[in-house]
């Protein structure tokens, strides 16, 4: 009885621990040459979720993301959604499976999202804020 319920207190520990440190760490970029200044969150959801695929003055977006693998993916998902990554890659497979949207672009890297982005004026994508170049723009900063 006590072994569940200390195992289930560690992983809220670490849940809430990993929430904290990807708040301050995750970034939402653009080309820096893309007009959009900011972006609210519900809009980065429906982006990330499939439910709608442009930026807020209506231009189509690139959206990227990493491989299933990727540690960063498991952190913004959780972030952005409350989801954890098995929730979402559930999800993606309801989703592809009804023919009704496809996920974003997957990338092994950040290198390889960074290059993306700066190379496609209407890409999106989250990177650790510590990866931030003069080639790109923040438009989201998850709160502290």
């Amino acid at each position: 009885m006590l072994r569940p319920l200390l195992t289930l207190l560690v992983l809220m520990v670490l849940t809430f621990d990993a929430r904290s440190n990807v708040q301050e760490d995750i970034v939402i970029v653009v080309n820096k040459h893309n007009p959009i200044e900011y972006i609210e969150k519900r809009q980065l959801i429906d982006m990330y979720m499939g439910k709608y695929l442009a930026f807020p003055n209506g231009h189509i977006a690139v959206t990227l993301d990493y491989k299933k693998e990727h540690a960063l993916r498991s952190a913004f998902f959780l972030a952005l959604t409350g989801r954890n990554i098995a929730q979402i890659n559930a999800y993606w497979s309801r989703v592809k499976f009804s023919g009704k949207a496809s996920p974003p672009q997957a990338y092994p890297s950040i290198e390889a999202i960074i290059d993306k982005v700066v190379t496609t004026p209407s890409a999106i994508a989250y990177i650790p804020a510590s990866a931030v170049t003069d080639e790109l723009k923040v438009v989201y900063r998850f709160a502290k």
